[in-house]
């Protein structure tokens, strides 16, 4: 009973729209709880007619829409690329909620796009997109129980994952 929200991630009207069925409307539906969906996508070309139809079958069931994207290089680390994808978010109804710096994983270094550089495109998207359609940009840092906003680098979050870096090693 003290649970208000249902918090759903997926990519799932991304890769499989139709898993946006009935049943499933019909589960949020009945729901007594606020139901929010974050769509996980990260390049304007990830959306067709198909999961613009699945979105707006969310939304007609009272689901509130947010997005993350993550911040890749290559894929999407131009104000065009980015642009388009958040326009594109806000004219279907769903909100730009997070821009992730991409998490320091092994076999995905090649994809990092440096903070500065994300620091750089946020304050580019800043001129050129209304508030509602400009997103967060966070990281993830060891230790911190949620995301936390994007610092220069060698800021006070750096530093402090820097001191958390042995921690996560023993």
């Amino acid at each position: 009973d003290h649970i208000e929200r249902v918090r759903i991630h997926s990519r799932f009207p991304l890769g499989i729209p139709e898993r946006i069925d009935e049943e499933f409307l019909q589960l949020v539906q009945d729901s007594k709880k606020r139901i929010v969906f974050v769509l996980h996508s990260n390049h304007p070309r990830e959306f067709d007619a198909d999961v613009f139809a699945a979105l707006d079958r969310l939304r007609a069931a009272g689901v509130l829409l947010l997005n993350q994207t993550v911040l890749l290089r290559g894929v999407n680390d131009s104000v065009e690329v980015l642009e388009e994808l958040f326009l594109t978010l806000v004219n279907h109804g769903v909100l730009p909620y997070y821009l992730h710096q991409l998490d320091r994983v092994a076999g995905a270094a090649h994809f990092e796009v440096l903070k500065e550089e994300g620091l750089k495109l946020i304050d580019e998207l800043a001129k050129v997109l209304p508030g509602y359609a400009l997103p967060r940009y966070v990281q993830e840092l060891p230790l911190k129980p949620s995301k936390v906003a994007v610092a220069p680098s060698n800021g006070p979050q750096e530093k402090e994952f820097s001191r958390a870096l042995p921690l996560l090693k023993s």
